[in-house]
């Protein structure tokens, strides 16, 4: 069955295209209101924040240099540490050197006693 457009059908598409439309804008008008709200919220937590790490730095500025001593003392410590190495290996050294000629004395010793027998 085929419709003519008449201009009282034009007129009803046109009013309920209107009617449609209405509706979109209405939409967009709450998301404006709560992107609006949500953008409030933003800048007041932003702010809350700022104030709240202005207050950390505040309390924790004097600390810093404790940190900064004590992070050098660590620095100083491990220094030492890795000194101590070296001093080490080198006692281990002399330790082995001295194994070595200890043994070839006795070892020589012993071909000497054997020579002698």
């Amino acid at each position: 069955m085929v419709q003519e457009w008449t201009d009282g059908r034009l007129d009803d598409l046109s009013a309920r295209v209107d009617r449609g439309f209405e509706e979109v804008d209405r939409r967009f008008e709450q998301v404006d209101r709560r992107f609006e709200r949500v953008e409030s919220e933003v800048r007041s937590l932003r702010l809350e924040m700022k104030d709240e790490f202005k207050l950390m730095r505040a309390k924790f500025g004097p600390i810093r240099g404790e940190f900064k001593a004590v992070r050098e003392e660590i620095n100083g410590v491990r220094n030492e540490i890795n000194g101590l190495r070296g001093e080490m290996r080198d006692v281990q050294r002399a330790m082995v050197f001295g194994f070595i000629t200890m043994t070839g004395a006795i070892i020589t010793g012993f071909i000497a006693l054997a020579i002698q027998i």
